[in-house]
């Protein structure tokens, strides 16, 4: 009788011992070829960077390379004293201003309904003199108008005189007389103009 070996070769498990394993084996691959990919972007991004930084560098040292204007001194100069002359002519000018709409609205608020003016004439207050002290000229103004009665003009007289800007209200003439077939009365108001400063 012939004796039979039932035991396993020895040669088919060193077999399978040596062949690698090829999914470990392309996982170990992958990793591998992954890094290199983040290596190679890192150091491009750092290179980009490190260049970007070495031109602020330099244009940071342009900048302070530029020298820094000197400081311009203001306390003498001619254009400030200029303009200090021309605000206080111009506070001067309009302090000396009479205010002619304000004036001639108050004198229309008050004139009576049957009452016209046929002229009209006003002049400002003269400037005081050199000497601050003196005090100004008043203005002169002087009103021509019509009306159908001497009581008329007695209320324009009355209330010409609580104007703020007007004073001394004075009637010149007051005549009965014709117009445009009509019995009407012509007359003449003067008064003063006050100076801004007097006004109330």
């Amino acid at each position: 009788m012939r004796a039979v070996n039932l035991l396993p070769a020895k040669k088919d498990t060193r077999d399978r011992r040596r062949q690698p394993n090829l999914v470990a084996l392309g996982g170990v691959v992958a990793a591998v070829a992954v890094t290199a990919v983040m290596a190679m972007w890192f150091l491009n991004a750092s290179g980009a960077v490190t260049d970007r930084q070495s031109e602020v560098d330099t244009l940071h040292a342009e900048l302070a390379a530029i020298p820094a204007p000197n400081p311009r001194d203001t306390s003498g100069d001619a254009l400030v004293t200029e303009k200090s002359g021309r605000l206080a002519a111009l506070s001067a000018a309009l302090g000396g201003r009479v205010a002619w709409d304000r004036l001639f609205r108050e004198i229309s608020l008050v004139t009576p309904d049957d009452v016209w003016f046929t002229s009209l004439q006003a002049s400002a207050p003269a400037a005081a003199a050199a000497d601050a002290s003196a005090p100004a000229t008043p203005g002169a103004f002087s009103i021509a108008g019509r009306t159908y009665s001497h009581d008329a003009v007695a209320r324009l007289l009355s209330r010409l005189s609580i104007v703020p800007h007007l004073d001394d209200v004075k009637l010149e003439k007051s005549i009965l007389g014709k117009a445009d077939g009509r019995t009407v009365v012509e007359f003449t108001i003067s008064a003063a103009v006050r100076s801004p400063g007097a006004t109330s």
